[in-house]
C-alpha cells in the first residue's frame, strides 16, 4: 500500500484512543475508557506515518475549534452580561438585544456563529 493511502477507519480509530497501555488487557482504551479489542489494537498498529500525520493534524485542529469556541463563549458572556447589567428587568437575551448597538448586534451574531453552531447558547444564569 502506497504511504500516502489513508485508511479513514485507522484514522478515526486513533483519534478515539488514548494511547495508555492497559494493565488488564494488554490494549490501548477508547476515549471513554472500553478497553480495544484485539483486533482493534492490531488495527492501530498497522497505522503508517501518513496515518498518525493526519491523526494529530486533525487532532490540533479539533482542539484549536474547541479553544475558538471556548473563547467566544467567554465573549459572548461578558457581553451579554453587561447589557443585562444595564438592563436589570431583562431576564431573556431576547430582552437586550434591542437595547444593542448595531456594533454589538453584529458582534453577538459573529459569537453565537462560533459558540453554538447549532443555535443553542447556554449561559450562566443566577435569578
Amino acid at each position: 500500500m502506497p504511504e500516502t493511502e489513508l485508511r479513514i477507519e485507522i484514522i478515526a480509530l486513533l483519534m478515539d484512543s488514548d494511547f495508555k497501555l492497559r494493565p488488564d488487557t494488554n490494549t490501548w482504551s477508547h476515549s471513554d475508557g472500553r478497553p480495544f479489542t484485539r483486533a482493534e489494537q492490531a488495527t492501530a498498529f498497522q497505522a503508517t506515518r501518513s496515518e498518525v500525520e493526519a491523526m494529530a493534524a486533525l487532532s490540533a485542529r479539533n482542539a484549536a475549534a474547541v479553544r475558538e469556541q471556548d473563547n467566544a463563549v467567554a465573549a459572548l458572556t461578558e457581553l451579554l452580561l453587561s447589557y443585562f447589567a444595564r438592563h436589570p428587568e431583562a431576564r431573556m437575551v431576547m430582552d437586550v438585544l434591542p437595547h444593542m448597538a448595531e456594533e454589538d448586534r453584529a458582534e453577538y451574531e459573529r459569537l453565537c456563529a462560533i459558540a453554538a453552531p447549532d443555535g443553542v447558547v447556554y449561559l450562566p444564569y443566577e435569578d
